[in-house]
């Protein structure tokens, strides 16, 4: 770490110590949520909860002229890279069958949600004063998108269009957004029962059990030891070296997040073994890469997050949001719940949905397992959340979210 005379100390951190960096304060996020109830009920996780204290630190200090503190976070892009590329893995077309048509219409409907989310923030945006662009930012790319998407666009949205404060602005929101689908996701749910009278045990045929399909694709092939790493490590790294192929060639045709080529070729390697049985990437190897790249990938964004840069934001920014989620409420009422059936797995969706749209498909399935603990699970909706949540929504949010950018 080099200091550098200036009008305001600089603190320069290189790469390498910008990673170690983001596990110190990775496991200080830890360490406060095992002390902390509240933090633990809304789960929210630990590279925020450890890194936005951090960051809010550091822009404090520079704020007030005594430090600024800049990082060298070139080591981030391959874990972007690597974490969307693990999501491509998981896009199995045996695992669309298995949901059946309600999750191909759960996907298009969230795609459409997406696409609206980017219309409200723009529109309020824009009648507020500033660039049209952050309004971008507190929607689909922080909402729909979350922590995941939002370190991502959030550089690319810097450098394309130059916005200041991107990411600040987008995992800002996503943190919001995430808060929110857990705080209200619980009682929505319990306030459909009520008002609908729903009894929890009228679910449509085959919510409890699927018609019967391949499953085998839902196996795992080895546990989470050292050869089910490296071999998930090997696909992963094969596909991102082919899709940066892939991403320079559809760079040509139309501006889109460097990851989205690694993550075409992750679903093509994973479908040809699943349908030819030749071999098998899921598995605990791989759920070990998705998590140590996203982990090292969002804690490492947060840290440098320049949060100074939100003070002329604060108000435009929390317009949007309030506005993000009386939508996503109404939306989730008369739309997710009625299209599904207004029955109790279509108020599971419709729960699911405010979880992952606004921020993170693990709140979603949070709620969803909540209400499940206290009524009755549902199966179907639980797997469609999680399909749609977890990756496919991935897919068609970044289409969006880059042609919408350039409007």
């Amino acid at each position: 770490m080099n200091e550098v005379a200036s009008s305001v100390a600089t603190l320069k951190i290189s790469s390498v110590q910008a990673v170690a960096l983001a596990f110190v304060t990775y496991y200080l996020g830890v360490w406060i949520k095992s002390k902390v109830a509240l933090l633990q009920k809304l789960s929210l996780p630990a590279a925020v909860i450890g890194g936005l204290p951090f960051a809010f630190f550091l822009s404090v200090l520079r704020g007030l002229g005594i430090l600024q503190v800049t990082f060298d976070n070139s080591l981030s892009t391959v874990a972007l890279l690597a974490f969307f590329t693990t999501v491509g893995m998981m896009a199995s077309l045996k695992l669309v069958k298995y949901g059946g048509i309600a999750l191909v219409f759960f996907w298009i409907i969230s795609t459409i949600v997406g696409f609206a989310q980017n219309l409200i923030g723009m529109g309020i945006a824009g009648a507020m004063g500033i660039d049209p662009h952050y309004g971008i930012l507190a929607g689909a790319v922080s909402l729909m998108g979350g922590l995941g998407t939002s370190a991502a666009f959030g550089p690319y949205f810097e450098t394309t269009y130059g916005i200041q404060g991107s990411t600040s602005v987008a995992i800002t929101a996503a943190t919001f957004g995430m808060v929110a689908a857990l705080v209200l996701g619980g009682p929505f749910g319990e306030w459909i029962l009520n008002k609908y009278n729903i009894d929890p045990a009228n679910k449509p045929a085959g919510a409890d059990k699927p018609d019967a399909v391949d499953l085998t694709v839902l196996e795992e092939e080895e546990h989470s030891d050292a050869r089910g790493v490296i071999k998930a490590s090997a696909f992963v790294f094969l596909a991102i070296g082919i899709g940066s192929v892939v991403s320079a060639y559809l760079g040509q045709l139309i501006t889109l997040p460097a990851y989205i080529g690694a993550m075409l070729i992750a679903a093509v390697i994973r479908n040809i073994g699943d349908f030819s049985g030749m071999y098998k990437v899921q598995g605990g190897g791989l759920n070990i890469v998705a998590e140590v790249a996203l982990t090292v990938y969002v804690t490492m964004a947060i840290n440098s997050l320049n949060l100074y840069e939100l003070i002329h934001l604060a108000l435009p920014l929390f317009i949007i949001l309030v506005a993000q989620t009386v939508f996503m409420l109404v939306v989730a009422w008369l739309v997710y719940f009625r299209i599904f059936g207004k029955n109790y797995e279509s108020m599971m969706l419709a729960v699911g949905a405010i979880g992952f749209a606004m921020g993170a498909t693990a709140n979603g399935l949070a709620n969803m397992q909540a209400i499940g603990d206290k009524h009755g699970h549902a199966p179907r909706a639980w797997l469609i959340v999680s399909l749609v949540g977890a990756f496919l929504i991935d897919f068609t949010n970044a289409i969006i979210i880059t042609w919408m950018g350039a409007w």
